[in-house]
């Protein structure tokens, strides 16, 4: 089965009614603009015009830029100032072009954009179009790009980026040197306090508890064990923050053989720290064969994943 390749343009060009909000140029007879610029290099360089903090030149060239296969189109392109490279980061500059030719016909301007994000630096300092408009549809009165006798205006819009500050970076921890956290809650069956927290622990760079009811939470009524994992009050998440954890947490048989697991796979939020099971075990199942000779109830968790994310300072 044979290839093929596809050659996508990244030319876009469309109408505008707002005017360019870096430069306009307007010129009063542009067959006199075609008449003086044989003598500059077939083009006409604009004064320094401010944009983003750099400066700029707009470069027209009226009957095209032949060397750079622009012969019979209208030709432009943007230049920037050399001393602006050296204030600017790693002396480069990363910039979006937009140019404009108005269209009295229309009411509008003819916007021509290469969407691909230009380099200017010491080694290239001038990009733009080549083949915006041709030659023969822009010097054609009847199709409205100069008006008035012979006028007509150009533009361009060249906007700089500005530097990435906001970020994040997501990670996801799957060897964590000890997965494991045990719990032993002792003389179960004389517990009488509504729930028990476990100490703190680490897992993942964050802090953990557990939460149990021995006589179930409000929802259980009374026949069911409750057991939750919760991220510790003192490393709750950010606004907006979310934290994976994925883990198996268990009540343990004492003979070994039986252990209840429930899986835990969570994404942790501000406004909900905690994840489990309001009817993790059934009370009768657990004083039946889950607690061992000293009356104790072993429970553990054990972690696979816990993503960290790192943020931007100013977040």
């Amino acid at each position: 089965m044979g290839s093929s390749s596809e050659v996508v343009s990244t030319i876009v060009r469309k109408w505008r009614e707002h005017p360019p909000s870096s430069y306009s140029l307007k010129v009063d007879s542009f067959k006199q603009l075609e008449k003086f610029t044989t003598s500059s290099n077939d083009n006409y360089q604009s004064r320094l015009f401010s944009s983003c903090g750099y400066n700029w030149k707009l470069i027209v060239y009226p009957k095209g830029n032949e060397k750079n296969n622009g012969k019979g189109f209208i030709s432009m392109y943007v230049e920037i100032d050399s001393k602006s490279l050296i204030s600017a980061p790693n002396c480069e500059v990363f910039a979006e072009l937009f140019f404009f030719i108005y269209n009295k016909m229309e009411n509008k301007y003819l916007t021509v954009q290469d969407v691909e994000v230009k380099r200017f630096n010491a080694l290239k300092t001038v990009w733009g179009l080549q083949q915006v408009l041709p030659f023969d549809s822009f010097n054609n009165p009847e199709k409205g790009y100069v008006f008035e006798g012979d006028q007509c205006e150009f533009g361009v819009d060249v906007i700089v980026p500005s530097p990435l500050t906001n970020w994040e970076i997501l990670s996801f921890n799957e060897k964590l040197p000890i997965p494991k956290f045990s719990w032993s809650l002792e003389n179960f069956s004389q517990l009488t306090e509504e729930k028990y927290r476990s100490n703190t622990f680490s897992m993942g760079a964050r802090k953990w508890t557990l939460l149990l009811y021995p006589k179930g939470d409000s929802r259980a009524g009374g026949k069911w064990l409750s057991l939750y994992m919760q991220l510790a009050d003192c490393d709750k998440p950010k606004a907006g923050e979310m934290i994976l954890a994925q883990a198996n947490l268990r009540v343990l048989d004492p003979l070994g053989s039986n252990h209840i697991e429930r899986k835990l796979n969570y994404w942790h939020k501000e406004e909900n720290l905690g994840w489990g099971s309001y009817m993790f075990l059934s009370l009768d199942e657990l004083r039946k064969s889950y607690l061992d000779k000293e009356d104790a109830l072993n429970v553990e968790i054990e972690f696979e994943v816990v993503s960290a994310t790192k943020y931007s300072p100013n977040l």
